[in-house]
């Protein structure tokens, strides 16, 4: 695994630490996913690299650590064997399993009440979903996203569609699919009129239609499951029609990774990803493109994803205050600007978006605006206790049923049935 270490030195302006210009220094251990790479990478360095020329006194090995998934492994290994870092940036939806683990502990306890309504209380609800359980607040939201559709305008001039004008239901988006999948004589397509990742992330951009669809997969305790509600069902056969039935959609599995560039070289029309893939598709894109929310059936909505700040509790009270100094400071709007304008990925605070920095970039580039918008309609990203097993069951049900081996109902049931019987001891 690829591993890249850097020293940095930062200070945290609370009394518990030592005065700056002191011989004694608080040591910190920071875990930061790779997976995310480019321009996030970089700016991480630079934002950590500011502070630490404003901060003297304490130091942080920033360890990045590959993928989300590695990092979440290499950080729950470190725990176990005693020697945690004080904090990470791992997903969001690992929050319950890194309680259940008994490895983190809650923010709460090293602010102040002030500090819980301004600094706490003022990111996003949406995202505090995915970083609140049991009235305590586990994860700081920092690099966190939704996915949204993304649209080629010259495709939809060429097809006779307004290009200016994305679809806003899920009936338009088989219309405008329709007008947009290019065939030959033969059959054979050259131009899909949509793209909906099945491999990689399929749970995630799946709740990108069972939420319009009005369901909601788990509850809130990460202890129950809604998999085969009659909306969900809805859902999955939705998406297996998008190209079982209207043709509109690539049949198969469908990986992840590659549907930015398959984007770019006009194999599809539309494609849904993540915000995080804005600058990207800025930089890359050779023709004008357009970004959305995803389209709506009972009603807007999607599910926020990405990861949150975590403090690990194996460690002394010194490094913790440390530690939230650090978070609270880089998670401050001035820095959250920075981050999502270098990113794609969506500022999680409200005044974030009223610096002088982002209110220029959203100016000169509106579709940053997108993913902020649809916070309002967005819901948690599916966690729960045992949440890759569970998740594991839903991503094999969307599998079967988009391979045609059963029937969307069928494949849901079973899931359920599943997932309830995994669920069940944390109920």
């Amino acid at each position: 695994m690829f591993q890249k270490i850097f020293k940095i030195a930062s200070t945290a302006s609370l009394t518990s630490l030592v005065c700056v210009g002191s011989a004694f220094a608080v040591d910190l251990e920071f875990y930061f996913p790779v997976a995310v790479g480019g321009a996030a990478a970089t700016t991480i360095e630079k934002l950590t690299a500011d502070y630490v020329a404003a901060n003297p006194g304490v130091n942080i090995d920033a360890i990045y650590a590959g993928s989300y998934s590695d990092a979440g492994v290499k950080a729950l290994t470190a725990a176990r064997g005693g020697k945690p870092p004080q904090l990470s940036v791992l997903l969001s939806t690992q929050m319950f399993t890194l309680i259940d683990e008994d490895v983190i502990t809650p923010f709460d306890d090293f602010v102040s009440a002030e500090e819980k309504k301004s600094w706490i209380g003022g990111f996003y609800p949406s995202f505090m979903e995915n970083s609140q359980t049991g009235g305590k607040t586990y994860g700081i939201p920092f690099q966190r996203s939704t996915p949204v559709l993304y649209w080629n305008k010259a495709a939809f001039a060429e097809a006779g569609l307004d290009p200016e004008m994305a679809p806003a239901t899920w009936d338009e988006m088989v219309d405008f699919g329709k007008k947009l999948t290019k065939k030959d004589a033969s059959g054979n397509v050259s131009q899909w009129g949509v793209r909906i990742p099945s491999a990689g992330f399929p749970y995630w951009l799946f709740q990108g239609l069972s939420t319009p669809a009005g369901a909601i997969l788990a509850n809130s305790d990460g202890n129950k499951t809604n998999f085969n509600d009659p909306k969900v069902v809805e859902a999955l056969e939705y998406l297996v029609d998008l190209s079982a039935k209207h043709g509109i959609m690539q049949p198969g599995s469908i990986e992840w990774g590659p549907t930015p560039k398959a984007f770019f070289e006009g194999e599809t029309a539309m494609m849904w990803t993540t915000t995080g893939n804005l600058v990207n598709v800025r930089k890359n894109a050779p023709f004008d493109f357009g970004v959305a929310m995803l389209p709506a059936k009972e009603r807007r909505g999607a599910p926020t994803g990405g990861g949150n700040f975590y403090l690990f509790k194996d460690s002394t009270d010194e490094q913790k205050d440390a530690a939230v100094s650090f978070v609270q400071w880089i998670t401050a709007p001035e820095q959250a600007a920075v981050w999502s304008i270098a990113t794609g990925y969506v500022a999680p605070r409200p005044d974030a978006w009223q610096t002088d920095a982002m209110q220029a970039y959203t100016k000169d580039f509106p579709p940053a605006l997108i993913a902020r918008d649809q916070l309002e309609f967005a819901v948690a990203e599916l966690s729960t206790f045992e949440n890759g097993k569970v998740t594991q069951t839903l991503n094999d049900a969307l599998a079967a049923a988009i391979a045609g081996e059963k029937t969307a109902k069928d494949a849901l049931d079973q899931a359920q049935a599943t997932a309830d019987r995994i669920l069940k001891p944390y109920r």
